[in-house]
C-alpha cells in the first residue's frame, strides 16, 4: 500500500487537473453545492469507475481530512468551518499515478426566523425620490435618492415629507446608500468607484473615498466602529469609518445558501438588516457570521403603481423611540412597522 503523507498529496494536487477528461471521478456526496448545516457531520465519498485503486486522500478547503485505502467514504464535522462555500478535494492514486477530482458544497445557518409586520403609523413620501440611503436622528430623516441626472441627498421632516434642504448631483452621479457617522454623512455612489463625505448640517462636501474590491456602491450603514458595505453580491465589507479603507469582508447566507443582491442596510441593536433587490423581504443578519437570523415578510405591505422601478428600499430606525420606518423606490408612503414573528 502507498503510504500518503500531507506534503505528498499537496504538491500532486497541485500538479493534478481538478477532472481531467479521462477521468469518471465524481463526488457521490456531497452533492455539487449541497447545503449543510454548521455543526452537522458530511459524508465525503466518490464514485469510482473501478476498485482497482491504492489510497484515496481527501481534502476540504485545502486542508487534509483524511484517507482510506479502499472506496469506503470519509466523514468530516462541519461544526468549525465558516459559513459558505467549502471546496473539497480528493487525490486517488492508482499503481503510482495521481487523478484528482474536486466540488463543493455550502455551510449554512440553522432555518431563520420568519416574521410578519403590522404597520403602526404611515407618513407621506415624496414620490419622485428613488430612495437608497435612508436614516433618522434627531427628529429628522435623511434620504438619498438615485437614477443619473436626479439624484439627491435630502432632511425630510418625517411627519409631514417636506424637504428641509437638498442638494442634487450632477448627470454622470447615481447616488446610492448613506449612513451617518457623528456630523458626518457618508453616501456611496453605484458605477462611480467612489463614496463622498459630507457635512451633516451643511452638507458640504469634505472629501471622498476610493472602492476596492466592492466595485459597486449599494448600501451604507454604521455598526458604531465601522461602515459597513453592500454591492449587490452575497457580501459585507466592514470600512474604515474615517477613511472608507476595506478592512474585512464576510459573505451571508441563509438555510439555502448565499442571499445576494444585498441592497440598503441598517445597524439596528447589533444586527444589520437588508433589503433584498427586487423582494419585499428584509433578512436580518449577524455581522460577526454573516448568518442570516431573521426574514421579515413585507409582501403587501405597499400597492405598486407600475411594473418596475418600485423596489422596497429603505429602511431607518429610531434607536431612542425603538422605531422602525421602511418605505420605496417612488412609493407614495414611509411606514412605521412592528415586527411579528411567526
Amino acid at each position: 500500500m502507498r503510504k500518503i503523507t500531507y506534503f505528498m498529496a499537496i504538491a500532486a494536487l497541485a500538479f493534478a487537473s481538478c477532472k481531467s477528461k479521462k477521468s469518471s471521478l465524481e463526488f457521490a456526496s456531497p452533492g455539487a453545492n449541497q447545503a449543510v448545516l454548521k455543526g452537522a457531520q458530511v459524508q465525503l465519498k466518490l464514485k469510482f469507475e473501478s476498485v482497482s485503486m491504492d489510497s484515496v486522500a481527501y481534502f476540504v478547503d485545502d486542508k487534509h481530512v483524511g484517507s482510506s485505502t479502499d472506496t469506503t467514504a470519509i466523514t468530516v464535522d462541519t461544526k468549525d468551518m465558516a459559513y459558505g462555500t467549502r471546496n473539497i478535494s480528493a487525490l486517488v492514486y492508482n499503481a503510482g499515478k495521481p487523478d484528482s477530482v474536486s466540488s463543493t458544497f455550502y455551510v449554512v445557518p440553522e432555518n431563520a426566523k420568519n416574521y410578519g409586520f403590522e404597520v403602526v403609523n404611515k407618513y407621506p413620501h415624496d414620490t419622485t425620490a428613488f430612495t437608497q440611503g435612508l436614516q433618522f436622528a434627531d427628529g429628522i430623516l435623511y434620504e438619498s435618492n438615485g437614477r443619473y441626472g436626479e439624484s439627491n441627498l435630502r432632511k425630510v421632516d418625517l411627519k409631514t415629507g417636506n424637504v428641509l434642504k437638498e442638494i442634487k448631483f450632477d448627470e454622470k452621479t447615481f447616488a446610492e446608500g448613506m449612513t451617518l457617522v457623528g456630523n458626518k454623512l457618508f453616501m456611496l455612489t453605484w458605477q462611480q468607484g467612489e463614496g463622498y463625505v459630507f457635512d451633516k448640517n451643511s452638507f458640504v462636501k469634505e472629501s471622498s473615498f476610493k472602492y476596492e474590491n466592492s466595485k459597486e456602491g449599494w448600501g451604507l450603514t454604521y455598526d458604531g466602529q465601522h461602515l459597513i458595505k453592500s454591492d449587490g453580491s452575497n457580501k459585507l465589507f466592514f470600512l474604515d469609518a474615517t477613511t472608507g479603507k476595506e478592512l474585512n469582508v464576510i459573505g451571508v447566507y441563509d438555510e439555502a445558501g448565499p442571499v445576494d443582491e444585498l441592497n440598503e442596510l441598517e445597524y439596528i441593536d447589533g444586527k444589520v438588516y437588508a433589503n433584498v433587490y427586487q423582494k419585499d423581504v428584509i433578512v436580518i443578519i449577524n455581522p460577526q457570521t454573516g448568518a442570516v437570523e431573521g426574514r421579515i415578510n413585507l409582501v403587501g405591505i405597499y400597492e405598486h403603481t407600475s411594473a418596475y422601478d418600485n423596489e422596497l428600499n429603505g429602511i431607518a430606525y429610531d434607536q431612542a423611540g425603538k422605531r422602525l420606518f421602511i418605505t420605496g423606490k417612488l412609493w407614495n408612503t414611509l411606514f412605521e412597522i412592528k415586527t411579528v414573528e411567526k
